[in-house]
């Protein structure tokens, strides 16, 4: 059950800055966490704070931190489940460019890094294709514009609702499902060299057989299917490092978070039941 009351305030600790929220996304691991689907492997301690990032306004910098002011404009990555609040703490975190909105910027935190992971697990990709299953979400079309900007040709399934929206990324759409590899053939005759599965699809062999190895083929989604076929599974990681590459694609225009649905702090229960639905990325504003 969600409900909206009050917790005990945080405080930066070594390393870690704290920030007055202005705004949080609903992650997939939100939703999942909540439902008790990760308890055996992730305990939570209730009651628990939803939220694994969030953008705002710098309020106190912990010892050892040498990169971030109060008063700083930041987005980045608290801990698995404590950012939607007045206050979370943040132990990764870049500036917001200009270029975003604050309700963009508390989309980028955690699509970001695990888009950045993805791509930094297959290497240099300039010159390559990379074919991306489910690239108008928000970790794919992270993705897609982080590949893009390194020199790889994408291409992205999606809806086809979302193909226009994907063309505009620089990315040559393709539908889901059954005949993908053909699909994929005629738009790259020349075969792909790598791929990421973001989509909680089972298309992940259909990926391997793309591709036609392991080796340059991840997933961010299916952790079993990626132990079954020796798939590299990524997992996002807090990484200043990786937020500031999405902030300096941000700054340069090649890179704008997408999002679909903005609810209020007190409409939490429904962000969270929209986002459970799959209906795209959502944000929740505090302030």
């Amino acid at each position: 059950m969600l409900v909206v009351e009050d917790a005990p305030e945080p405080h930066a600790g070594e390393g870690s800055i704290r920030i007055r929220v202005l705004a949080a996304s609903v992650n997939p691991i939100d939703v999942i966490l909540r439902a008790g689907d990760l308890a055996p492997y992730i305990p939570l301690a209730l009651p628990a704070i939803p939220g694994r990032d969030a953008v705002g306004v710098v309020d106190e910098v912990g010892p050892g931190v040498m990169d971030a002011r109060v008063g700083d404009v930041v987005f980045g990555l608290g801990g698995v489940s404590d950012s939607t609040a007045e206050f979370a703490v943040l132990t990764a975190w870049a500036a917001v460019p200009e270029t975003w909105s604050t309700v963009q910027a508390a989309a980028a935190g955690l699509a970001s890094v695990t888009a950045a992971a993805a791509l930094e697990a297959l290497g240099d990709l300039n010159g390559k294709t990379l074919l991306i299953e489910g690239a108008s979400g928000s970790v794919g079309s992270a993705t897609a514009a982080f590949a893009i900007a390194g020199g790889a040709t994408v291409i992205g399934t999606a809806r086809e609702s979302n193909h226009e929206y994907l063309r505009s990324l620089g990315v040559q759409p393709t539908t889901y499902g059954a005949g993908l590899a053909e699909r994929v053939a005629t738009l790259a005759p020349g075969g792909v060299d790598a791929a990421v599965h973001s989509a909680p699809s089972g298309s992940l062999p259909d990926l391997v057989d793309i591709v036609g190895n392991t080796s340059t083929v991840v997933t961010v989604i299916d952790t079993q299917g990626a132990g079954r076929l020796g798939v590299r599974k990524i997992d996002a990681r807090n990484d200043s490092a990786l937020l500031r590459s999405a902030s300096g694609l941000g700054q340069s225009g090649r890179y704008t978070p997408r999002v679909e649905h903005e609810f209020a702090l007190a409409d939490i229960v429904h962000a969270h039941a929209r986002a459970e639905s799959g209906a795209g990325k959502v944000v929740v504003i505090l302030a």
